[in-house]
């Protein structure tokens, strides 16, 4: 087969995502419409943008990210943010699932309300089901670099706002210098509200940070975990207790956690054991798309169709989706494939 007929063929295969943030999330499409309710920032032309977005280094990337979050100022600029990706990942992507990471701590500093921010997202959520057939569901994280305070906070979001779209509580932002046991109390409660543990862990850290949201957070997935490819006890543990890691291939190159794209450890995993999910972090930002991400996973594991459709069925079945949506999840993929075999 050749990798354009399997291009075609990822291109319309029904996909869930389980890592992909929602600021990260934002187009120059999208952006362009933001920046020009709120102009002298960031250029609303649209040509300037894609050469805004091109990446450079990671130093580049915190510049558009936050350059990103600096248009995000009122719950209406939420809600537009939420349903614009929505629709791309829905038309461009063939999503019909996805856990969206939200940092609200990040707009209620810059002015929006809890309240604004949660009706926001619910009501494009909604409407993008209603629209687009994409189910949304929300992972809060914790922005690590801001410490306790935003766990405080991030946390009484959580419990005290909690909609019945809200799965997951997290953790993000550098994990030099934020030591993930200080939090622990936080995904404590999480998870005796019912919420599922999904710390980053192991992106740019070794094994022992891994360990450390394993034993201290909990946790139910890992996003990342490149560096557990490092330890073998690691890797049988996850294994065993079939924890998958969140796996974003062109993220993990572009922060330089990986070398070159030969070099990720995905293949690694597998061999393990280890469940693993496909996904695409921040993808405009990075250059990707969650296409790409399973193109370059087919690449890395020699998979055909049917290879490529068992990671979608993986995504599905390691989401926190009700039963009826995976089940119909599921039959979705497998008619694909059916179709095109």
């Amino acid at each position: 087969m050749s990798s354009g007929d399997l291009g075609e063929f990822i291109a319309g295969l029904p996909k869930a995502e389980l890592h992909v943030h929602h600021v990260g999330s934002a187009s120059p499409r999208i952006v362009s419409e933001l920046a020009a309710r709120h102009p002298g920032t960031v250029p609303s032309d649209p040509a300037e943008l894609e050469r805004f977005f091109e990446f450079t280094d990671f130093a580049h990337f915190i510049d558009v990210y936050l350059a990103v979050v600096g248009l995000v100022r009122t719950a209406e600029d939420v809600r537009t943010l939420t349903y614009e990706i929505a629709e791309e990942m829905a038309r461009g992507q063939s999503l019909r699932y996805a856990e969206l990471t939200c940092t609200p701590y990040t707009s209620v500093l810059a002015g929006v309300p809890i309240e604004g921010y949660t009706e926001a997202i619910e009501d494009a959520r909604v409407a993008a089901e209603r629209d687009f057939g994409l189910v949304l569901r929300w992972i809060y994280d914790i922005p690590g670099e801001s410490g306790i305070p935003a766990a405080d906070a991030t946390l009484a979001y959580a419990l005290e706002h909690r909609t019945d779209a809200l799965v997951g509580f997290g953790l993000g932002g550098p994990e030099i210098g934020v030591p993930r046991p200080q939090f622990a109390s936080h995904f404590a409660r999480a998870r005796e509200a019912g919420l599922h543990s999904v710390p980053h862990s192991g992106e740019t850290t070794g094994p022992a940070s891994v360990w450390e949201a394993l034993r201290d957070l909990g946790a139910e997935r890992i996003g990342h975990g490149v560096s557990a490819a490092q330890d073998p006890e690691l890797l049988g543990h996850l294994a065993d207790h079939r924890i998958p890691l969140e796996v974003c291939p062109t993220s993990n190159l572009r922060t330089r956690a990986v070398a070159t794209l030969e070099e990720h450890p995905l293949r690694a995993f597998v061999e393990a054991g280890v469940p693993v999910t496909i996904n695409s972090d921040d993808p405009p930002m990075f250059g990707t798309s969650l296409n790409r991400e399973y193109a370059v996973a087919a690449d890395l594991l020699g998979l055909d169709r049917a290879g490529v459709a068992g990671l979608a069925v993986a995504a599905v079945d390691h989401s926190f989706a009700p039963d009826g949506t995976k089940a119909r999840l599921r039959e979705e993929i497998t008619a694909y494939l059916a179709e095109r075999s």
